[in-house]
């Protein structure tokens, strides 16, 4: 399984790639469409009876103030946790978390664990240092399932497999089904239902095999050590019901205060990420129940770079995300190139700002070109239901980019741009002082824009439109209208 995102391209040559894939970018559109359209259903209803920019600026605070006490609020939900019977770990980064599990997983001679689909799993790559040590995770949730059957990576936030259309979704079941379990029907065929039935006869006999659990959270309650996992399918529900040992990896950030903050965050999350008003399964869990769940709890309480994006005065709202991707399916980049193109299980607007802000910048062209894959049309800022505004952080990471890689940059260029930038402002004194010079280049625009386009800008048209010349200046508009009629 490839499983990993090492050693990709930077963001210009893995989307100049991606580009060049019609089916994907047919699979993208349609897929983001459909999503954009429920979501916008689902808002336009709330605005219908009450304000959904108010519940936007509620779950807004409910974040912002968990993260401003996050230490405070971190051994308050350790506190609760172990109160309910649960055991608490820290780990500063994926190899500390990946050791701490596979040790649980280890301690009960297992070789096999089903997992709750879980994006901070994928950034530590825990599949494969379980595969590492001869235990075989599997992916319970559909769209994860074929991006592990595929021998894949994912692409969207919510959605992993919204590069794949049904029809190869059933050619992958044909496939790889009979390799790792029970085998697809030899009838099946690409529809909907009968896809997910069959997915759903694999994954049982695992369900009920495992004796391991592995989930991340959507959200930790501090004050009753809460940890809440939303989810459509009803795979979670399995997952952390079902085995005798339970391991919950969780983001620091994931933490929210009292149980009441729950509701802006559980109403806008649904309607951002699906386009529905609930989702259909959501399961709290505190710790142990005796004779009720698993028996043994174990939550993992990792950082991996979220200290790092706390100490950055502006990037640190990107903390707030809740994943609900609605920033990737208004953005128009994402919609053409698709996820891998980002080179991160975090694609898309909000893979663009929190991947530099979890690892630094300036020691891996990869990660230092992703603030640069976006237009800044500030789509994903008007969507985002804790309004993150990518936009402005992306400016600010670009700087820091700039200034992390100047040191690398010889002298003699820093130099010559210098010189090309002074000249640039100085040519461009002389026409702006002068107007009549300036009402002539004016008239020779569009024939400047004629030959820069054929014959002296072909590396800025290949990957960007050359606006068209308008067949009237402003001042011979205002000559002709007298002034605009004023």
């Amino acid at each position: 399984m490839t499983g990993t995102f090492v050693g990709m391209p930077t963001f210009p040559a893995a989307a100049r790639a991606a580009l060049g894939n019609t089916q994907l970018r047919h699979n993208l559109a349609h897929a983001t469409g459909t999503i954009r359209a429920k979501r916008q259903r689902l808002v336009d209803e709330v605005n219908a009876t009450s304000d959904w920019e108010a519940l936007r600026v509620a779950g807004t605070a409910v974040k912002e103030s968990a993260l401003r006490s996050l230490a405070d609020r971190l051994e308050q939900l350790e506190s609760a946790l172990v109160a309910n019977g649960a055991t608490v770990h820290w780990a500063r980064d994926a190899a500390e978390a990946n050791a701490i599990v596979t040790s649980v997983v280890q301690r009960h001679r297992a070789d096999e664990v089903v997992k709750v689909k879980s994006m901070l799993t994928q950034e530590i790559g825990l599949n494969e240092a379980l595969a590492a040590a001869g235990v075989a995770a599997w992916e319970t949730d559909l769209a994860e399932l074929i991006v592990q059957l595929g021998d894949d990576l994912p692409s969207h936030i919510l959605v992993p497999a919204i590069h794949r259309n049904r029809a190869e979704i059933r050619e992958i079941f044909l496939a790889e089904m009979a390799r790792v379990g029970r085998p697809a029907p030899p009838e099946l065929t690409d529809e909907p239902a009968v896809l997910a039935a069959a997915a759903r006869a694999h994954l049982r006999e695992k369900f009920l095999r495992a004796r391991v659990g592995i989930s991340g959270a959507n959200f930790a309650v501090a004050d009753t050590g809460t940890l809440v996992v939303v989810e459509s399918e009803g795979n979670g529900r399995m997952c952390l019901t079902l085995p005798e040992v339970l391991i919950s990896v969780v983001g620091i950030e994931k933490i929210v205060s009292t149980w009441s903050d729950l509701d802006p965050l559980l109403r806008l999350l649904p309607r951002s990420s699906t386009g529905e008003r609930m989702n259909p399964y959501t399961s709290t869990w505190s710790g142990v129940s005796p004779g009720d769940g698993p028996q043994e709890v174990h939550v993992v309480l990792l950082d991996n770079g979220r200290t790092r994006a706390l100490a950055d005065e502006v990037g640190r709202q990107a903390l707030r995300c809740i994943r609900c991707s609605a920033c990737l399916n208004v953005c128009p980049v994402y919609e053409r190139t698709g996820g891998h193109a980002y080179g991160s299980v975090y694609p898309g607007p909000i893979g663009t700002i929190l991947n530099p802000l979890l690892r630094g910048v300036g020691h891996d062209e990869q990660i230092d070109s992703l603030p640069y894959a976006s237009s800044l049309c500030g789509a994903c800022f008007e969507v985002c239901p804790v309004r993150i505004d990518i936009p402005s952080v992306l400016v600010d990471q670009r700087v820091q980019v700039v200034d992390a890689r100047r040191g690398s940059v010889p002298r003699l260029t820093l130099r010559l741009g210098h010189v090309a930038e002074s000249l640039a402002v100085k040519g461009a004194t002389v026409p702006f002082s002068r107007p009549r010079l300036l009402a002539t280049a004016e008239r020779l625009t569009g024939v400047v824009l004629t030959l820069a386009r054929r014959f002296g800008a072909r590396r800025w048209t290949s990957a960007r439109d050359l606006p068209v010349a308008p067949a009237e200046s402003f001042r011979a508009w205002w000559r002709r209208t007298d002034g605009g009629r004023r």
